[in-house]
């Protein structure tokens, strides 16, 4: 995407998705609280270690929702200077196998250390990979068939979930790769495309219909609003849409929506709260350059992204220094240093990628 102009609240909330999740891998390595606790079926006991993991439940969504939404952008500017449709899609088409890769052959091997090759999972940088390479197919579609789409997502995918199946049967690939979560993918592609499609949408608004700031980020604040009371709607009601059952109204229970896989609540929830972020980033970024650092992050995400997991992994698990260890304040520490040691790198590698036609370069 370097052919296009940079929109600042949007690199600042991607910078803020990074370094949210660099947070939370830095707690997934450093906190002892993972020696008990199930990404599948979380409980917390107290309310830092909640609002430690809860945090970055805004991640995927975001990064989904962000790549739908630049998916659209640059695909509409690339076809407004006469670049055919069949070639803007396989430029997509080869960045989404590309990131499909850079998950199985890096990322994979990065969570150990790189101590062995892992080519049998998938995760969030290839069901990012392969929604990229599905919105290419329906980018020239109206917004509204779009929105269509992801809203029929929505409201089938807790039916699928309800598909019996056995998961020691090959059977169990297929759904994983598309419908639930375990072993084999946590981010199985239907819902997590359906986020996606709900940032093309988004983009749509905010690139197009939206064109004065001050409208942008107002409706941008009240759409996401909304989206947020539908899905405290669909979790008050405790049936449809909900995996995890709740207690009392806003205890951890309520707020803590299933994400493995995705519950409709969850859906809801955080694509009001990512547009909602973007409307605030918004406002901020055209009264200040308060977030400059957070743009420089968000226009490298993938740099980002694959080059922390792999410090944190070396540093804790293989050298074995506080792996699983330590608690809230370890994991803060831990995050600390962290973006010290990365934000010069996110400024080289930045810097390399404004000046490199390299297709190698083009692609991270």
């Amino acid at each position: 995407m370097g052919e296009k102009a940079r929109i600042t609240y949007i690199d600042a909330f991607r910078g803020l998705v990074g370094v949210m999740m660099a947070l939370g891998h830095s707690n997934y390595y450093f906190n002892s609280a993972w020696l008990s606790l199930d990404p599948i079926d979380p409980f917390f006991d107290n309310t830092p270690q909640f609002l430690l993991r809860y945090m970055g439940y805004l991640c995927a969504p975001g990064f989904l929702m962000m790549n739908g939404a630049m998916v659209h952008y640059v695909f509409q500017r690339r076809l407004s200077k006469g670049a055919e449709v069949a070639a803007i899609r396989w430029g997509f088409i080869q960045r989404g196998l590309f990131l499909v890769a850079v998950q199985l052959v890096w990322v994979n091997s990065s969570w150990g250390g790189f101590s062995r090759l892992r080519l049998g999972h998938l995760g969030i940088i290839a069901t990012i990979g392969l929604s990229m390479v599905l919105l290419a197919l329906i980018a020239r579609w109206s917004w509204q068939a779009r929105a269509s789409v992801a809203a029929a997502i929505f409201l089938v995918h807790p039916f699928l979930l309800n598909i019996p199946y056995d998961h020691d049967a090959p059977v169990h690939y297929l759904m994983q790769f598309l419908v639930d979560a375990g072993d084999f993918n946590k981010y199985p592609l239907l819902p997590w495309f359906a986020l996606a499609i709900v940032g093309s949408v988004m983009a749509h608004f905010w690139f197009e219909a939206w064109q004065d700031p001050g409208r942008r980020a107002r409706n941008s604040l009240i759409t996401g609003l909304v989206l947020i009371g539908l899905a405290w709607g669909v979790r008050a009601g405790a049936g449809f849409g909900n995996i995890f059952a709740w207690d009392t109204f806003f205890s951890y229970s309520f707020f803590l929506v299933q994400k493995y896989p995705p519950s409709l609540a969850h859906q809801l929830w955080f694509s009001g709260a990512v547009v909602f972020m973007v409307g605030v980033f918004d406002l901020i970024c055209q009264r200040s350059n308060v977030l400059y650092p957070l743009t420089k992050v968000g226009q490298v995400p993938l740099f980002f992204y694959t080059v922390h997991i792999p410090l944190l992994a070396i540093f804790a698990r293989r050298f074995g220094f506080f792996y699983h260890e330590g608690a809230v304040g370890e994991s803060l520490l831990g995050w600390a240093i962290l973006l010290v040691l990365m934000y010069p790198l996110v400024l080289w590698f930045g810097g390399v990628k404004k000046r490199s036609r390299a297709w190698l370069i083009r692609m991270i």
